[in-house]
């Protein structure tokens, strides 16, 4: 089946197969084209699957989730990844080995996938980070070392994964050294917790991880930030209404500096002198100009001026403001 999980590894595939297997061939592998000749071992990975009996079970060792047989594919696709990797790089039988190889093993791949319930648009990045993983497994698997390639792969497929939920499923960036940390504490507070029968103190935790208890603290205000909630979403209140958090978060009260600013004054106001009161109730409270507050004085607009400004910066250095 043409899928997009699928196209996407064909392109993989692809990018690292030598040109001779790039078309209808690479494409007939991975299950689309018409296909041109194959070698004899590709083409004993591609015997047809065997239909299911009437009252077969549909599932079981050795069979697929629609009640098929894998067994016979399973073992030829190891003796191919055996083979595979005793041939030279270049050659394109290799090539041809390894896309089967990893076609074989998808299904698996996607079963280790599905495991973390993932859904909605991130299911498909999530599930090309298994096939990631997938072909690193392939790539790097050694069958001379004597493990399992599926003992190998499968760790190599769940790091892939773990690293892909590291990377992109945090709502702010924090640094590398702050995830993987937060991810000890998370383990040494169960440890503990059962230990103790109570709750950790930070110092016990960055004694159990020989860390800083500094980074350990900040691993724990970090890991409250890889989910970040909605301010939209409606939650309920006491009457039982739904309201957005939006709506409950207060604002700034533009009003809440002239506060400020008029009892800062107070006292400053009431320490200045008759006369400086009567200039000041002149120029701001009744708005009078310069000139006219001098002919009421009975002095000229250049003396007010000076007066002003005497008395302005004696009450911005008596306030702790900048006198000019």
């Amino acid at each position: 089946m043409d899928t997009p999980s699928t196209r996407t590894l064909t392109r993989e595939v692809r990018r690292h197969a030598p040109d001779q297997l790039r078309g209808s061939h690479t494409d007939h592998l991975l299950g689309g084209g018409t296909g041109v000749a194959r070698t004899d071992a590709t083409v004993a990975l591609l015997v047809p699957r065997q239909r299911r009996s009437a009252g077969e079970p549909r599932t079981g060792h050795g069979l697929d989730r629609n009640g098929r047989d894998r067994s016979e594919q399973r073992a030829l696709a190891l003796r191919s990844l055996n083979r595979m990797h005793h041939l030279a790089p270049g050659d394109v039988e290799r090539a041809a080995l390894r896309v089967a190889v990893i076609t074989e093993y998808m299904p698996y791949a996607r079963h280790l996938a599905s495991r973390y319930g993932v859904r909605g648009p991130a299911a498909e990045d999530f599930l090309q980070s298994a096939y990631v993983g997938l072909v690193k497994a392939v790539d790097h698997f050694d069958p001379d070392f004597g493990t399992a390639f599926l003992t190998y792969a499968t760790p190599t497929i769940l790091g892939e994964l773990k690293r892909h939920f590291r990377d992109t499923t945090w709502a702010v960036h924090v640094p590398r050294r702050v995830k993987e940390l937060g991810s000890g504490v998370r383990e040494a507070t169960e440890t503990l917790s059962h230990q103790l029968s109570r709750a950790p103190s930070v110092h016990e935790l960055a004694a159990l991880l020989e860390a800083d208890p500094a980074e350990v603290a900040d691993a724990i205000k970090a890991s409250a930030l890889q989910a970040v909630g909605s301010l939209d979403v409606p939650i309920m209140t006491k009457d039982g209404t739904g309201s957005s958090p939006s709506d409950l978060m207060g604002a700034d009260d533009r009003g809440m500096q002239n506060v400020l600013d008029r009892e800062t004054l107070r006292p400053l106001l009431a320490a200045l002198s008759a006369r400086d009161k009567e200039i000041l109730l002149m120029r701001f409270s009744r708005s009078m100009t310069q000139t006219e507050i001098g002919k009421e004085l009975g002095v000229s607009q250049m003396q007010v001026s000076r007066l002003l400004t005497r008395i302005l910066g004696r009450l911005r250095v008596r306030a702790g403001c900048d006198p000019r």
